[in-house]
């Protein structure tokens, strides 16, 4: 059967800013390239420049007029988040998008940030949580709309609460389902204490399926 080709009904976006992690490729660029379509000025926080530019070159294939920003940041180093939340503070305009999708998915062996985290954990939720803190001012200013991006993985699985870091029975699947669960809780966490301390941000948590992507590419053993 043929695949039908779906385009959102984004309302028009411009004057406002989105920050998309993982913009650089997969998923990200579709949202990155969607939301710029659509007016936002959208800032790609990437770890690998060279990716980064692509992609911008990509977007503006499509939307030569698009309004893109790249800044260099690591969710594996809560160092390097902290210093992109820096200058984003300092220009202080609002976020009225943010969208939490950047991951890593089951290295074989275990694997560390540079912090000590194993690295999906560390990666995909703690390098988010501190991302959404630094960031969380302009956040308010905003009344913005965050997506934290979860996982089909996510519905099965648990936290590992006898083994969080997974330094003693480490297994590639479950520290990333572990990963995307705890993003979540993160996710529906944010948007209760939004309404409980009336920050104005809404909070929500989305998953794509099974997406041929480059988190698949990189997984032979599946075809």
């Amino acid at each position: 059967m043929p695949r039908t080709e779906i385009d959102l009904d984004v309302p028009d976006l411009s004057g406002r800013r989105a920050v998309v992690t993982g913009a650089s490729d997969g998923v990200g660029i579709g949202i990155a390239t969607r939301l710029a379509a659509a007016g936002a000025h959208v800032v790609l926080p990437v770890r690998n420049r060279q990716k980064g530019e692509a992609a911008i070159s990509k977007i503006r294939s499509t939307s030569p007029s698009a309004s893109l920003e790249m800044q260099s940041m690591d969710l594996a180093s809560l160092d390097s988040v902290a210093a992109f939340g820096v200058p984003m503070n300092e220009d202080g305009s609002p976020i009225h998008i943010l969208v939490n999708n950047a991951g890593v998915m089951t290295p074989p062996d275990r694997q560390e940030t540079v912090d000590g985290f194993e690295l999906q954990f560390g990666t995909n939720h703690l390098g988010h949580v501190a991302l959404v803190g630094h960031l969380l001012p302009l956040l308010k200013a905003g009344k913005a709309r965050v997506t934290s991006q979860v996982s089909i993985d996510a519905n099965e699985g648990s936290i590992n609460w006898q083994d969080l870091n997974w330094e003693r029975s480490y297994r590639g699947q479950r520290a990333y389902s572990q990963s995307k669960i705890a993003l979540g809780l993160f996710g529906l966490e944010m948007d209760r204490q939004s309404k409980t301390h009336g920050w104005g941000i809404s909070s929500n948590l989305s998953h794509p399926g099974v997406a041929p992507t480059n988190l698949l590419a990189a997984r032979p053993e599946i075809g």
